[in-house]
């Protein structure tokens, strides 16, 4: 019985200890993420034509096993904003790879003001450099931001 009891308990030590380290590795994996970017992976690049300024943030790139993702904001005082982004926007690689986005999740198209997340999957092989276009109605050429990883 005294046998039992400490074989319980051992077993219940054991599996908290696993909880635990389980819970840390969860808990850096985004700071891992980011600690494989460069600084300059991370930054927000602007660019402003006729009326509308867009700016882009590099949130998760780096991380192996998840999308990649970039917050996006639409900012104008004269135009409608109803770019599909998940159709306008292309996610270019240094070796020449083209990727369209999974997802975008934030405001709908329209409005003066449009702000969400466009997501991608993660490319492999990994990068060394990366180039997000987007493609607005009336433009001659894309938005272009680029970015080392």
């Amino acid at each position: 019985m005294v046998y039992r009891k400490k074989y319980m308990m051992s077993r219940r030590w054991l599996f908290a200890g696993w909880v635990a380290f389980a819970g840390l590795v969860l808990a850096t994996a985004p700071l891992v993420a980011m600690a494989q970017a460069s600084p300059e992976a991370t930054a927000t690049q602007s660019s402003s034509d006729q009326g509308v300024t867009i700016k882009v943030t590099p949130k998760a790139i780096g991380a192996p096993d998840s999308r990649w993702e970039f917050a996006v904001v639409l900012d104008t005082h004269s135009a409608d904003l109803s770019d599909d982004l998940t159709q306008s926007a292309t996610l270019t690689t240094d070796d020449a790879r083209t990727l369209k986005p999974v997802s975008w999740v934030g405001a709908a198209p329209g409005g003066h003001h449009r702000e969400g997340v466009l997501a991608f999957d993660v490319p492999a092989p990994r990068p060394s450099a990366i180039e997000l276009r987007i493609e607005r109605p009336g433009e001659s050429a894309p938005r272009t931001f680029r970015w080392q990883l």
